[in-house]
């Protein structure tokens, strides 16, 4: 196992890591601006009306997009597994 064996290793996934984050973390920002406008407009400053719609936002974005994160980590994880042969040697 050389040196830049894992480092490429690692650069991938992190790379996949941040892939799969990206599109929860976009919804959980973009609803959270769209309830601040809204809350700065309104005036009202109640903490449960930031919360519970960046819950269900980002639960709904898990359920939209799981069948490609779900891909996406099963093929970095077969691609890991098929690798282990060329790291023994």
């Amino acid at each position: 196992m050389t040196p830049e064996f894992v480092i490429s290793l690692a650069s991938e996934a992190i790379q996949t890591v941040l892939l799969l984050a990206l599109p929860l973390l976009g919804v959980g920002l973009v609803v959270g601006l769209i309830v601040a406008v809204l809350q700065a407009t309104t005036q009202i400053q109640e903490m449960t009306l930031s919360f519970v719609p960046k819950i269900v936002a980002v639960l709904l974005a898990l359920l939209a997009a799981a069948p490609w994160m779900l891909n996406k980590i099963t093929n970095f994880t077969i691609q890991l597994i098929t690798s282990i042969p060329q790291v023994i040697h």
